[in-house]
């Protein structure tokens, strides 16, 4: 028969103790990946502060400023960010060069909010293959959301082809009988908003949509695509472009003393870059849709997050352009990295940057509109999916209707 003497059992005891003991000190042990330490998180990015889509520069400029508030407050859990930001033009082949060297020069922790859907598919294989994560993606290509083939990739804007079958469901329901043509970018960005348009009208599509045209990116001017619309004189013109055309689209049609209904894209329905460039008198009556609040309409002046969004720009951007919906969209999307950053804790590896990431549960950044949250999971890589429709008069857009679910595109 064993003894259980009592100088056993107090052995025994103090073993079992000094097992949980290290167990715990083993459990908390902080854990780092290449980019992370104890007092710094590395963050890269890629942005157009040159080429076509410059307009977008100020996006990484606003996430540069964030992130120096978040430092001047004492960091992430004790860790300063180091924002490390590179020009790619708005061209696949500079921001795969960039990427690259964010990756194995400069050695990241994540690529954070990389703009545009070109660039991003040049480099969505490279940092998957490396995972690293291709974190909040600055694009709505419907293609960032998806878990099994990219696991290294979340999207963070709603999804292209969802905005623009909201547009498609919206025109079935108010201009039943509308003769449409659509313009639009002729790359990914722009054939998404034409397939969810195509899926939005379903069996209706080639009776409703009388004309498609593209233009290229590399195109200094596309009046003269407008022209050609024009002469096939559609009831509504979908604006399915980057900043710098959307302005150009409205100009031109107001030249030509031209006014179909215009519905332009979510990401050029800046008060600032383009509403402004294209003439306010111009603009008005043009339709979008929005998730985010606009920093130049007064009904948000006693709004909690949009205060602190103010506060943000008059200390860290003074001078800023409140009129520029892309100000708000950066800090939304600085705001989202922030939070999933101080959810990893002390695990600051890249696969926990990615489980956290897919983890967010009705976050709700300063600068969403009412009812819009953020949401992933596992299987669920596309955070924002409501929008509310708007129509520009004055100098601002005035939301109208219920917030629509954009998660149409399983449907």
């Amino acid at each position: 028969m064993l003894s259980t003497s009592p100088t056993r059992i107090a052995a025994f005891t103090t073993a079992v103790i000094a097992f949980a003991a290290m167990s715990g000190s083993a459990l908390a042990q902080k854990k780092y990946d290449t980019g992370a330490s104890d007092t710094e998180i590395k963050v890269g990015n890629i942005m157009p502060y040159s080429g076509p889509a410059s307009a977008y520069g100020v996006i990484g400029k606003t996430e540069e400023a964030y992130f120096k508030m978040i430092n001047d407050k004492g960091g992430i859990n004790g860790r300063k960010i180091n924002f490390i930001t590179y020009d790619d033009g708005y061209s696949p082949p500079k921001a795969v060069e960039q990427v690259r060297k964010l990756v194995e020069s400069d050695e990241v922790l994540v690529v954070f909010n990389p703009l545009g859907t070109p660039s991003n598919t040049a480099i969505q294989k490279y940092l998957n293959s490396k995972k690293v994560p291709q974190l909040f993606v600055a694009t709505g290509a419907t293609k960032w959301n998806d878990p099994k083939n990219f696991p290294w990739t979340i999207g963070w804007q709603p999804a292209y082809q969802s905005e623009a079958q909201i547009y498609a469901k919206w025109l079935t329901k108010e201009k039943p009988d509308a003769k449409i043509a659509i313009l639009y970018q002729n790359d990914d960005f722009g054939k998404d908003y034409l397939k969810g348009t195509k899926d939005g009208f379903g069996a209706k599509a080639s009776s409703v949509i009388i004309m498609e045209e593209s233009y290229e990116v590399s195109e200094p001017s596309i009046d003269s695509h407008i022209v050609k619309i024009k002469a096939a004189n559609p009831d509504v013109l979908l604006i399915y472009t980057t900043p710098k055309f959307g302005a150009q689209t409205i100009k031109k049609t107001a030249e030509l003393g031209w006014k179909p209904l215009q519905i332009i894209t979510n990401v050029s329905a800046s008060v600032g870059s383009v509403m402004a460039p294209a003439g306010f008198d111009n603009a008005q009556g043009v339709l979008s849709a929005a998730y985010a609040k606009d920093g130049a309409d007064p009904q948000w002046s006693n709004d909690p997050g949009m205060k602190k969004w103010v506060e943000f720009l008059e200390k860290y951007m003074p001078g800023a352009d409140k009129t520029d919906a892309s100000i708000v969209y950066a800090y939304g999307a600085a705001q989202t990295l922030a939070k999933t950053l101080e959810m990893c804790g002390d695990d600051l590896t890249r696969a926990n940057v990615m489980k956290q990431a897919a983890s967010l549960k009705d976050f709700t950044p300063d600068t969403l509109l009412p009812g819009v949250k953020i949401n992933t999971s596992a299987t669920d890589f596309a955070p924002i999916s409501q929008l509310q429709m708007q129509r520009f008069k004055g100098q601002k857009w005035e939301l109208f209707g219920e917030t629509i679910s954009g998660d149409i595109a399983s449907e």
